[in-house]
């Protein structure tokens, strides 16, 4: 596996060694050990799966407080543009983000570590997507960022007529008018 660093610090993208031939292909798409020892220790206990048609924005979504969560994500059907945002407060890329095409011919995968807002448009005509969390979901912790707010700056790749979102996901504040983000400070990881 590789790790390649991206221009924040904390998301990677990680890139499996894959093996082909006339058969078709083989790759390890996760091993604790490759993982802990080239990104940093983290103990992933839920696996998700989502299935999403073209056009769909899903995000862009974070956990909060004690339930904060990082994810290793990747696409097993499709392609997808996939967004990480450090909404840490006082960090030194506060609102920047990193945007990482993931498909299934690319088997690129991206670690989204706490303290980012993550989300992802679908760019195929179907995108199944894959994430692991090394925190369990809490509904009472969910917090949003809009995933159009222009101080983000983020090209989705989708036209804006072509954008389909859940009613959830198309009401969620802007980055300056959310109320609960984390700091620098917090201590993000056990």
């Amino acid at each position: 596996m590789e790790v390649i660093k991206t221009e924040i610090d904390g998301p990677v993208v990680l890139k499996p060694r894959v093996f082909g031939d006339a058969r078709g292909y083989f790759f390890e798409s996760y091993s604790k050990r490759e993982f802990d020892a080239q990104v940093r220790p983290v103990d992933f206990v839920q696996d998700n799966q989502s299935c999403s048609t073209y056009g769909v924005v899903r995000g862009l979504h974070f956990q909060k407080g004690d339930h904060s969560q990082s994810k290793l994500v990747r696409v097993v059907k499709g392609k997808v543009l996939d967004v990480a945002v450090d909404i840490r407060k006082g960090s030194p890329t506060f609102g920047k983000h990193v945007a990482v095409e993931l498909s299934e011919d690319n088997g690129l995968m991206l670690f989204v570590p706490r303290g980012f807002a993550h989300g992802f448009s679908v760019l195929s005509d179907i995108a199944v997507f894959q994430y692991k969390c090394d925190n369990y979901y809490c509904p009472e912790s969910e917090g949003a960022v809009a995933w159009d707010d222009p101080d983000l700056g983020i090209d989705w790749k989708i036209p804006t007529g072509d954008v389909v979102l859940s009613e959830k996901d198309s009401k969620h504040p802007k980055l300056s008018e959310a109320p609960e983000l984390f700091s620098i400070e917090d201590k993000l990881y056990k």
